[in-house]
């Protein structure tokens, strides 16, 4: 799939540019994509690098399993083909988590991490397992608790109350995430997409997992975590939580910032987002010092993966950026918002938000710019600028995604993903425009 929409998107850029005389324009397009992939790849290093490692942490200590063990029950209805013990339920855990709070900067190398474990339990490499689509799909419709990029917008406009689209953005996450659910899941039985039959010969999973660590060489805890351990901890936790959760609650961290206004359930939000990482930065290394894990070396062991990840993507990034890039440069966008201005209208999806719909699944960068204009343009509390920010909350850069996650792990038959994607992106569209009218429109 991703071979012919590549491919489709060269094409169509040199007979659109053709047409309008923008073959310069696209090439320039091209041009500019190769190097913001590599920028992109690069500034993903130190990221990379720092999360890498303390998911080593975390591993080691057992902590990935124990959250995995937590969410047992729902995790093993997603993915039945994954070992309930296996690695990957916390990894993904912990990714689905940092993208509902809006942590991009965490999310992104804690999902590459889970789909790394997923690629161990692959027999076909090369090939997206149904673990790996779903998983994917989770991401582009992700549930959304905190949409910093879209709030940052509203606020550098002057909106009278930016973080109104939290609510809104909550439900139209909640559509697109079962969407892509119920598609992929729906598209995995089709004949086209259907994974062929694999001899047990050929079937090479990961070692076995035994006592929350897999026996491939990981460093095991050197004590077990004991009653007076685990008390100590949790105290530890429980005053820190406590000290700054009822600062932002009350402040909003800011001294002298006073009372705020906001609705409490609105500070609470905000309060678990500015502190999920500096509570990981403390806890992940504080939790294997306790099991007696040599903390700083498997830092180090765990970083050096972050590097090679972050090097491993830039073939995958420069092609699919310069593909964007060239059919973007050549006016393809502007020719299929013409194309779908009457439908789109039909369903009541306004003509103002389609070139933001259109952009969503190929560039955050220009989906962002995209909507400052909107906000620019109507204003920032008005309906469409509301609008937008949902949208933008609510759907995903479904491309880049399929690019970086499954470029990380040489995946290249991407069966079902994309359409997956893409429908969990159209459902948060639409959804986005009629929950606001709803909630937002005069005389609703």
């Amino acid at each position: 799939m991703l071979n012919w929409i590549w491919l489709g998107l060269l094409l169509l850029g040199v007979l659109i540019g053709g047409f309008t005389g923008r073959l310069q324009a696209a090439l320039d397009g091209a041009f500019s994509g190769a190097s913001k992939s590599t920028e992109l790849a690069i500034g993903l290093v130190g990221v990379m690098t720092l999360w890498l490692g303390l998911m080593r942490l975390a591993e080691v200590s057992g902590l990935v399993q124990a959250l995995a063990k937590v969410l047992r029950p729902i995790l093993t209805r997603l993915f039945p083909e994954v070992p309930a013990n296996h690695p990957a339920m916390g990894s993904m855990v912990l990714n689905l988590a940092a993208n509902a709070l809006g942590l991009t900067n965490a999310a992104t190398p804690l999902g590459l991490r889970a789909m790394k474990d997923l690629e161990s339990l692959n027999p076909r490499p090369g090939t997206a397992t149904d673990a790996m689509c779903t998983f994917l799909a989770l991401n582009t419709g992700s549930v959304q608790l905190l949409p910093i990029s879209a709030i940052a917008v509203l606020t550098a406009a002057g909106a009278k109350n930016p973080t109104a689209i939290i609510g809104t953005t909550l439900l139209a996450t909640a559509c697109s995430s079962l969407v892509g659910l119920v598609t992929i899941k729906v598209l995995a039985k089709w004949p086209t997409f259907r994974l062929p039959a694999v001899s047990p010969a050929s079937q090479t999973l990961e070692p076995a997992v035994a006592g929350g660590i897999a026996d491939d060489g990981i460093l095991a805890p050197q004590h077990p975590l004991a009653p007076s351990h685990r008390a100590w901890l949790a105290s530890l936790l429980l005053v820190g939580c406590f000290c700054w959760f009822g600062w932002q609650m009350i402040s909003g961290g800011m001294p002298g910032a006073g009372l705020v206004t906001d609705p409490i359930w609105m500070r609470g939000l905000n309060a678990l987002s500015l502190l999920a990482v500096p509570f990981l930065l403390a806890f992940f290394p504080l939790f294997a010092a306790v099991r007696g894990i040599p903390v700083y070396e498997q830092f180090i062991e765990g970083a050096k993966e972050g590097f090679q990840t972050s090097i491993r993507i830039i073939p995958y990034l420069v092609a699919i950026l310069v593909a964007i890039g060239f059919f973007r440069g050549a006016g393809g966008i502007e020719l299929l918002g013409k194309a779908l201005a009457k439908p789109m209208a039909w369903v009541g999806f306004p003509t103002d938000l389609l070139p933001m719909a259109l952009l969503r699944p190929l560039t955050g960068s220009g989906t962002l710019a995209a909507y400052a204009e909107v906000v620019r343009t109507h204003g920032a509390d008005s309906l469409l600028a509301r609008t937008g920010g949902t949208l933008f909350g609510s759907t995903e850069t479904t491309f880049y995604v399929v690019a970086v996650y499954f470029g990380a792990i040489g995946v290249r038959r991407t069966r079902h993903a994309i359409w997956a994607g893409l429908a969990a992106d159209v459902a948060g569209a639409l959804a986005a425009v009629h929950i606001c009218r709803w909630m937002f429109a005069p005389g609703n």
